[in-house]
């Protein structure tokens, strides 16, 4: 048998308001997110979608984490396009390996019963 377990997330962001401090410039929140520069731009891995209650929302995998987790705010395309309000906090992992992510990927979205993923469930 193959023992897997949920990674323990690198990086968490939650949506929140920037406190403007002296000569500090605004930065433009993107669904009330404002932390976006945390995610590295050339690291993979996979991240998890939170809402306010901790309930999973959705989980997804990419070679290049901050724009694709941006792109699902951006996107008319993207399986949360009509619940991006609901997205509260964003827990990412870094895994390098393709094959890995997938595969936590798959584990998290079956194991944790993500909300709106509905191309990997096997339950």
């Amino acid at each position: 048998m193959i023992k897997i377990s949920i990674p323990t997330p690198d990086i968490t962001i939650t949506e929140r308001k920037q406190t403007l401090k002296e000569n500090e410039p605004g930065i433009k929140p993107i669904y009330g997110f404002i932390d976006f520069h945390l995610i590295p731009r050339d690291k993979g891995g996979i991240f998890l979608f939170f809402n306010i209650n901790k309930e999973l929302l959705f989980v997804g995998k990419a070679r290049k984490l901050r724009q694709r987790i941006k792109k699902h705010f951006e996107d008319n395309f993207s399986p949360i396009k009509i619940h991006k309000d609901e997205v509260y906090k964003i827990d990412i992992c870094l895994v390098e390996d393709p094959m890995e992510r997938e595969i936590y990927e798959t584990y998290i979205i079956n194991q944790l019963r993500s909300k709106y993923n509905v191309d990997k469930v096997f339950y």
